[in-house]
């Protein structure tokens, strides 16, 4: 009797149990590829010396299964207008590893990244050599998944500040990009 009973409540407790079709693992891809461009606003000091920029990445994610945390690893480049007067651009190259947590919702994605890297920045001035320097920083931020039918698209802001011998480097880019 109490045997019958343990399997007629492990059926139902496997039958009502929720499942997990193939379709929807493969919403989270394991690996993915991508690109991104925006616009790179300077901030705190570097807004003294320079305009608005613009800004390209390419990433590869790690998504890991069944938990809602990812790694991803971003190269990118920021270069920063000339301000009228200064006669100065700023082009920051990095190369950053960043945790993703994906944060639960229906639809869109939203997520929160944040991680730290390798900044090279190079500044030439009209009439002087360029001067290059590399530092570690860190950076933060938010963005939006919008699943579409083979790729998924992304909007993202995040803050980027890294130290120099002169002072600190900030600056937010804005990118539009897309993951394969």
């Amino acid at each position: 009797m109490k045997r019958s009973l343990y399997l007629a409540i492990a059926t139902i407790a496997l039958v009502a149990a929720p499942r997990v079709s193939q379709a929807q693992l493969g919403l989270v891809k394991p690996f993915q590829l991508g690109v991104a461009g925006g616009v790179s606003q300077p901030m705190s000091d570097l807004k003294d010396a320079a305009d608005l920029g613009y800004n390209g990445t390419v990433a590869m994610g790690i998504n890991l299964p069944f938990i809602p945390v990812g790694l991803r690893v971003d190269g990118a480049y920021n270069q920063f207008g000339e301000k009228a007067g200064i006669g100065a651009k700023l082009h920051v190259i990095s190369a950053t590893g960043n945790v993703v947590w994906r944060l639960p919702s229906v639809g869109i994605s939203p997520y929160l990244i944040g991680g730290a890297g390798l900044y090279m920045s190079t500044a030439e001035i009209n009439g002087a050599p360029s001067q290059s320097d590399s530092h570690l920083g860190w950076n933060a931020g938010a963005g939006i998944n919008l699943p579409l039918s083979v790729f998924k698209a992304f909007v993202e802001a995040r803050y980027n500040s890294y130290s120099t011998d002169t002072g600190s480097v900030k600056f937010a880019p804005l990118t539009l990009g897309i993951m394969f």
